[in-house]
């Protein structure tokens, strides 16, 4: 589909063979068994190459599955409390947190409020202090003031120390 004439040429194993007309690089690629693809339709004259493309679209998929694979989830977990949530109940997700911290990810602590609670913010922000207290000695909050996002509450802890 390489409309332009001539194209300036690099063989399979990368050396430039020169500027040349756009059937005779044709002509070349039959004759190896291999595809011209052009690399650089911006460049005059344009860019083409001699490869196996469907080799080269195998290749270019698996790296891009390795780093698929690499890439680190950069999303914070996330514990949600209630406004009311007993000591017991707070102490189990500030445990689950403190692992998750541990393991090197950030936490996101939600306060939820439902119906009437949202009146009595207070008491939310209080259960979000104790357990941000609780979590000083494995993480440090990202900012001291809790966010309101519609009816939660939420802060973020960082871990303390990179794994």
């Amino acid at each position: 589909m390489i409309r332009i004439s001539p194209i300036r040429l690099i063989d399979e194993e990368g050396n430039q063979v020169g500027i040349i007309e756009t059937h005779e690089a044709l002509r070349m690629a039959q004759e190896k068994g291999l595809d011209l693809v052009e690399v650089s339709p911006e460049a005059r004259p344009p860019v083409c190459k001699l490869l196996d493309f469907g080799r080269h679209k195998y290749e270019q998929a698996r790296t891009d599955r390795t780093k698929k694979k690499a890439a680190t989830d950069n999303a914070p977990k996330e514990i949600r409390f209630r406004p009311n949530t007993g000591k017991g109940d707070l102490l189990i997700k500030i445990n689950r947190a403190k692992k998750f911290l541990e393991a090197g990810h950030r936490v996101r602590l939600t306060v939820r409020f439902r119906g009437a609670e949202m009146r009595r913010q207070d008491v939310g922000r209080e259960t979000l202090r104790t357990a941000t207290d609780l979590l000083k000695e494995t993480g440090k909050l990202d900012s001291s003031i809790p966010e309101m996002q519609g009816r939660m509450l939420s802060v973020t802890v960082s871990p303390l120390k990179k794994i």
